[in-house]
């Protein structure tokens, strides 16, 4: 589980037929003191969070799979709550 700020969403042209319909976002992982931990990642979207949302991401693949419901996604994360 990492923290993380949404800065926006995304869409591609190609992309595995498993993420056909899923919302993708772009998502900042923040450090304890709200600084970047490494670049931006795509994450898929099964909450509906916007831009500025302070998000929890997961790399588990259950999550992944859930939303997409495709037993073999290649997503590897997942927005798996909005922190109030």
């Amino acid at each position: 589980m990492q923290t993380a700020r949404v800065l926006g969403s995304t869409r591609a042209t190609v992309k595995d037929k498993s993420l056909g319909g899923v919302r993708l976002v772009i998502v900042q992982p923040l450090l304890l003191n709200d600084s970047p931990d490494g670049p931006p990642l795509i994450a898929v979207d099964g909450l509906g969070c916007r831009r500025g949302d302070q998000v929890m991401l997961t790399s588990d693949g259950t999550l992944a799979r859930e939303i997409t419901q495709n037993e073999n996604t290649p997503a590897r994360w997942s927005v798996a709550g909005i922190l109030d």
